[in-house]
């Protein structure tokens, strides 16, 4: 039985109501509304710095010239903005068309169907449908709705909270997660060795094949009345070790960048990466974990399909590599594991929460 005060906690039945005004809950502070403006207008925009594209075709050319200029490129990217738009990096356009798929017929489903797959955040159960619970400290919401759950490693996985409806979504899922896996362990070797490390070194710093968890996350941002005084996400650096996202090419990504936001444009057929903290702490800050923060807009319902991954909770000890240390360049994050990692950032937002006030 599905509650009607779950189904009315959506930001989907909320847009839809016919709203004029959106709930002060959502609206930001006011040193955030200075800086909210179009995006659309914004990702037109082509003054100042744009986040590059990578193309990864030549990362494992035979020609050592042509395979070293693609991964020096990618690592100047990571050390400059730790964000980049990577193109032919392997992926079909057919799976992703079919994971956006797949992820779009899942939301068009009615919010009761939605709700069978409901998470509970208070009792521990975090996969499933769910929109964003209070800050305790600020009371602040974010205009999105999500499906979130574990898709790598298969034996790690929980089949029964993926969706059985649209019928493809299982499969389309468990394939892209096979081959984003396999794009990470790319991505990494070429990182592990721009800080001269061996190749596989970062890999195993993040759990390896049997650890490295990969989880979904579909952000689902309705139409919003008043743009101008909401996010679909607020600002945050990533706790990854990498992101992979792709979206349905409506913009939405802002990344802090020298100061100011730059509006991520929408690069056909690329997928999004995040460097996260992970690899920021490990690198002892060579690469970048960058703020970033999801727009929404009252024209056209933004999907984003964000493949966060992780190392495992408790296992690992995050802190700046031993070879990325020096006299000169002291370590900058003290060790923590994972787990410890995430408290400490929950702990310090709601504390600027509450100065805020």
């Amino acid at each position: 039985m599905v509650s009607s005060d779950s189904v009315n906690s959506r930001v989907e039945t909320l847009a839809s109501s016919g709203i004029a005004t959106i709930p002060k809950e959502y609206i930001r502070p006011k040193e955030e509304l200075i800086n909210i403006g179009d995006i659309f207008e914004q990702e037109k925009s082509t003054d100042g710095p744009q986040v590059p594209t990578i193309d990864l075709k030549e990362i494992d050319s035979e020609n050592e010239k042509v395979r070293e200029r693609c991964r020096e490129e990618l690592n100047k990217a990571a050390v400059d903005w730790g964000v980049m738009h990577l193109v032919n990096h392997g992926i079909s356009d057919e799976l992703m068309d079919r994971v956006r798929k797949a992820g779009k017929a899942f939301f068009d489903l009615p919010i009761e169907q939605k709700e069978k797959y409901a998470n509970d955040q208070a009792s521990g159960k975090i996969q499933g449908y769910g929109s964003k619970l209070a800050n305790n400290a600020s009371g602040q919401l974010e205009w999105e709705d999500y499906f979130f759950h574990l898709i790598f490693p298969e034996d790690k996985r929980d089949l029964s909270i993926w969706p059985q409806t649209p019928a493809d979504y299982i499969e389309a899922t468990a394939e892209y997660a096979k081959e984003l896996r396999a794009l990470a362990t790319k991505v990494l070797r070429v990182l592990s060795l721009g800080l001269g490390l061996e190749e596989g070194r970062l890999e195993k710093e993040v759990g390896g094949l049997e650890e490295l968890l990969l989880q979904m996350k579909i952000n689902y941002y309705p139409v919003c009345p008043q743009p101008e005084l909401a996010l679909g996400v607020e600002a945050h650096t990533d706790v990854s070790a990498l992101t992979f996202i792709l979206h349905n090419m409506v913009p939405g990504l802002q990344l802090f960048y020298e100061g100011k936001w730059v509006s991520a444009k929408c690069v056909p057929n690329s997928i999004v990466m995040h460097i996260g903290d992970t690899i920021e702490i490990l690198s002892n800050g060579k690469y970048k974990s960058i703020l970033h923060r999801g727009m929404v807009n009252k024209e056209k319902v933004r999907i984003s399909w964000a493949v966060f991954c992780e190392p495992p909770k408790e296992k690992i000890i995050l802190k700046p590599l031993p070879e990325t240390v020096s006299e000169t360049e002291p370590p900058i994050f003290p060790p923590r594991t994972f787990a410890e990692h995430i408290q400490h950032k929950l702990f310090r937002r709601s504390q600027e929460a509450l100065l805020n006030k």
